[in-house]
């Protein structure tokens, strides 16, 4: 067959149209000849990763990202355009010669595109197994002759193979920068850092102000860091030349999904796919108390969550403002009761604890602990040492010029060496630290003496109390609660100052327990207080019930109990703040209801049927709820729902499915019949309820306040009915 000049002319623009036309089918790269358009995307070669056009939350506007590829709910881990989004869907991504990435918008202006390092021959764009978007010469794949990467431009999640850290060299930072809400991906205030200063650290930072510090790299973990169990998937370490500075991750197993990420109010979260649940586990939170708060306790003073005060003093110091100390007003620190000479000066060891803001800090490699010791003597200005890396027997020497930032860590915690006048550890300070043996021998006889006198003491009380409790009635102002469970008990003042002493215009609600407050901490948290009144219909057996069945339970549709306060006849219960408040707030309201679409009742009762699933089969005892309704379904700010009030709950061990009562308790309307009739209730009266709430999130009606022309019936009635 002979092809004529003008067949080849058109074969070749064909060619090249076709070239232009949108991707179909999965690839991992785009070249100069290529664009990616919305709607289209590019999939990294194992399917691990997909780039391409999103919309987040509940906004209009459309980014370029990187999510995981296989699983559900598209998690974002990076963002192009953060900063100027599409407005529309005319938006292309394509490689410009000589050697940029662009995304262009309908009327094809740039809005953003990749820097320029050199000029390249061959560009393309290629999406990496690790989630890395990288722009290189077509047959160059050696990662330090990259044009571009997005890993060195982060956004607020930090992926295994990341480097976290200072580029001396270009003098570029990689850090994260948490999103401005869930609906808009530009940069918050609140960003995460490896701080070079001193020795490295991580911190956390709105603006200027650091609010949580990690604490420095000890050559296995930051010292800082707490409930590191999930880590053993992943091994991480700081690099440190004169040309750069980083922290990375690594997994051992490839197959592993982990990721972390710097929420919208500033928190470390590190997450792990478990394919078993279809669900990202969230196994480390940090800030996660009061003492993680940047400097909670001042200056030469150590915070603990175990003890009370919450702050101390450390050896040798007292506070420098005694008046705001006994007021609980730790800010100010505490100072020195005996200054030091520089000669006669002793260290008392600290056992366990974060080390010091090592931003006022000096360090030097390869150097024994005893030698370290030498160091900081010979330097007046020396406040304490440690042992820089706790991998190796000469880890190296890192002593402070001042002590900031301390608290404990009663498992994952560092020894530190604190430096004091010798006076504060007695006249003979070489005998104190020379004759350890014989300090242990006393205090261990002491102990054993002080805990036989304790038990002894035990007993005592509790034949007291087993007496007692037979000649106390059951009611709302009897018995004991904080010896039946173990948790955070706030005072009455701290509750009272976050919520503002209660005025009504805190009210979020109000039940048979009584009311319930909004309240804001210290450092910045909303919480739910519910208070029980002095006419409350429930009594506290009930309350007990409450938080002994809560405080055991964690799931994330299940309500979380912060603590509770029980001082004179007050008790109150400390959740969580929902700020969506409770699904019949939502549901019922003909305007409201709006806000839930059909995506969302969905995802509300696939969450109540989790936490009821986990609630009987998966917790450590089985927990019959029976009193499941949509006043008791709260809303997180995702629209997330958390099933709350277990004031009814009952739980049972091993093979206990129910049982039988004379006292019937719930709402009318979702109580199960042969619960109504005959006291019966089992894990089936919950799941009765289920299908009740079920009905009224797909109708958007009560059950019990449903009328219809035709009949009297309720909404399960009227189902029944036309089931029939």
């Amino acid at each position: 067959m002979k092809i004529s000049i003008e067949d080849v002319s058109f074969l070749l623009v064909l060619a090249s149209l076709l070239s232009t036309l949108k991707i179909s089918s999965a690839i991992d790269t785009i070249s100069t000849t290529q664009i990616l358009r919305d709607g289209e995307s590019l999939v990294s070669s194992g399917g691990v990763f997909a780039l391409g056009f999103f919309i987040p939350g509940n906004s209009t506007n459309r980014y370029v990202g990187i999510w995981y590829n296989n699983i559900p709910g598209k998690s974002v881990v990076w963002v192009a355009n953060r900063e100027i989004p599409l407005t529309s869907i005319s938006g292309i991504l394509k490689v410009i010669e000589p050697g940029i990435l662009a995304l262009q918008n309908g009327t094809n202006n740039i809005i953003w595109s990749s820097e320029m390092t050199r000029v390249a021959q061959s560009p393309i764009v290629q999406l990496l197994d690790s989630g890395n978007l990288v722009l290189r010469e077509a047959n160059d794949d050696d990662p330090e002759n990259f044009l571009w990467q997005s890993f060195d431009y982060l956004s607020d999640t930090f992926l295994p193979s990341m480097n976290f850290g200072w580029n001396y060299a270009t003098g570029r930072e990689s850090y994260l920068s948490s999103w401005k809400s869930k609906d808009d991906p530009a940069p918050g205030n609140l960003t995460l850092h490896l701080d070079p200063t001193g020795y490295p650290q991580l911190l956390i930072k709105r603006g200027n102000f650091t609010m949580y510090r990690m604490g420095n790299w000890n050559g296995v973990r930051f010292s800082g860091e707490t409930d590191v169990r999930g880590k053993r998937s992943l091994y991480g370490l700081v690099i440190m030349n004169k040309n750069k500075i980083y922290y990375r991750e690594d997994v051992v197993d490839r197959s592993v999904k982990s990721r972390i990420t710097l929420s919208q109010n500033g928190v470390w979260q590190r997450w792990s796919w478990v394919d078993g649940i279809q669900e990202w586990v969230r196994y480390q939170v940090l800030p996660s108390d009061f003492c993680d708060a940047y400097s909670s306790c001042g200056a030469y003073s150590s915070c603990s969550i175990t003890y009370s005060p919450t702050c101390l003093c450390l050896r040798g110091f007292e506070p420098k403002d005694p008046y705001g100390w006994n007021m609980n007003d730790w800010s100010n620190g505490c100072i020195r009761r005996t200054h030091l000479n520089c000669k006669g000066d002793a260290f008392w060891r600290y056992p366990r604890i974060k080390l010091p803001d090592s931003r006022y800090s000096w360090f030097m490699e390869s150097m024994t602990l005893e030698e370290c010791k030498v160091e900081c003597l010979k330097n007046c200005s020396c406040k304490a040492y440690t042992q820089l890396d706790i991998s190796s027997e000469r880890g190296g020497c890192l002593f402070w010029y001042d002590l900031r930032d301390i608290r404990e860590i009663p498992f994952d915690g560092q020894d530190i060496h604190i430096r004091m006048a010798g006076s504060e550890l007695g006249n003979n300070t070489k005998k104190i630290a020379v004759d350890l043996k014989g300090k242990r021998r006393k205090i261990l006889i002491t102990s054993l003496i002080s805990l036989m006198g304790v038990v002894l003491l035990g007993m005592s009380l509790m034949l007291y109390f087993c007496k007692r409790e037979k000649n106390v009635p059951r009611g709302r102002t009897g018995g004991s609660i904080s010896k039946d469970f173990e948790m955070q008990l706030f005072d009455l003042s701290t509750i009272s100052k976050a919520t503002n002493n209660f005025p009504i215009n805190n009210k979020l609600g109000q039940g048979g327990y009584g009311l319930v407050y909004k309240g804001t901490m210290e450092d910045g948290q909303d919480i739910a207080v519910k208070r029980l009144s002095e006419t409350s219909m429930q009594g506290l057996d009930e309350f007990k019930n409450e938080v002994m069945c809560i405080a055991k339970l964690q799931h994330r549709n299940l309500v979380k109990l912060l603590g509770c306060c029980i001082q004179g006849e007050e008790k109150m219960l400390v959740y969580e703040y929902m700020p969506n408040k409770s699904l019949d707030f939502i549901l019922f309201d003909q305007t409201k209801c709006r806000l839930l679409d059909w995506p969302k009742r969905f995802h509300i009762i696939n969450g109540v049927a989790r936490g009821l699933m986990y609630l009987h089969q998966d917790s450590r005892m089985r927990i019959i709820h029976r009193d499941l309704k949509a006043s008791n379904i709260l809303l997180d700010t995702d629209m997330n729902p958390k099933i709350s009030d277990f004031g009814l709950a009952k739980s049972f061990g091993g093979n206990e499915t129910g049982a039988q009562t004379g006292r019937v308790v719930g709402t009318h309307g979702y109580i199960s019949p042969e619960y109504v009739v005959e006291g019966i209730y089992s894990l089936k009266s919950d799941v009765f309820s289920f299908g009740v709430l079920m009905l009224e999130i797909v109708s958007g009606k009560k059950n019990w306040g449903f009328s219809h022309s035709d009949h009297h019936l309720n909404l399960l009635g009227h189902k029944e009915g036309q089931r029939n």
